[in-house]
C-alpha cells in the first residue's frame, strides 16, 4: 500500500468532451505525483461526502486558495474501485483511501494508496470536483441522466419522451 502523508496538493480534473470526458484523482507530496482514473458518479459521491464528513467536524474550514488544474502530465496508474474517507482527530487530518478496480474473475488483489490532507484541502477537493463534475453534459429534468446532442430518450417517461 502506498501513502502520501500529508499530501502538498490533491485535486480533481477531466480531459475530453462532455460526453466523452476521463476524470482523474490527483496527489503530489514532494516529487511524488500520483494520477488515478476516477468515475464521474465517484467524484460526485467523493465530494459530497467530504462536504458531509467536513460539517459534522462542526468547526468552519477555509478553502485552500491553490490552483486546482491537473499536472501533466496525467498518466494513471490505475483505476479507482472503492473511495472510503476518514479522518484522524490527533491530527487534524482527512484520509482518501483509494482501492484500485480489479475484475472478480482474477481473484488478484489490486493496489491501494491513503491520501492524508487537511480540511481545507479536501474542503477545496469537494468543491472543485462538484463543479468539474457539473460542467459536462446537461442533465434531463425529469431521470437526471445526461442529455445528448442527438436528444434524449427519457427512460422516465418510458421511453416515449425526449429532449434535446
Amino acid at each position: 500500500m502506498a501513502e502520501l502523508d500529508p499530501v502538498d496538493r490533491i485535486t480533481i480534473g477531466a480531459v475530453g468532451e462532455p460526453g466523452e470526458r476521463v476524470f482523474y484523482l490527483q496527489a503530489r507530496r514532494g516529487d511524488q505525483l500520483v494520477t488515478l482514473i476516477v468515475e464521474k458518479q465517484q467524484v460526485q459521491l467523493l465530494a459530497a461526502t467530504l462536504v458531509d464528513v467536513l460539517s459534522r467536524l462542526g468547526t468552519e474550514v477555509e478553502e485552500v486558495d491553490d490552483e486546482m488544474d491537473l499536472e501533466e502530465p496525467v498518466l494513471p496508474e490505475w483505476r479507482a474501485g472503492r473511495l472510503a474517507v476518514g479522518y484522524e482527530e490527533d491530527r487534524d487530518l482527512v484520509l482518501l483511501e483509494v482501492e484500485e478496480l480489479v475484475s472478480e474473475e482474477g481473484g488478484d488483489e489490486g493496489d491501494q494508496i491513503r491520501f492524508w490532507a487537511t480540511r481545507a484541502q479536501m474542503l477545496s477537493l469537494a468543491r472543485h470536483g462538484a463543479a468539474v463534475a457539473a460542467a459536462g453534459r446537461p442533465e434531463c429534468r425529469y431521470c437526471g441522466n445526461p442529455l445528448d446532442p442527438e436528444g434524449h430518450v427519457c427512460p422516465a417517461m418510458n421511453g416515449h419522451g425526449s429532449e434535446a
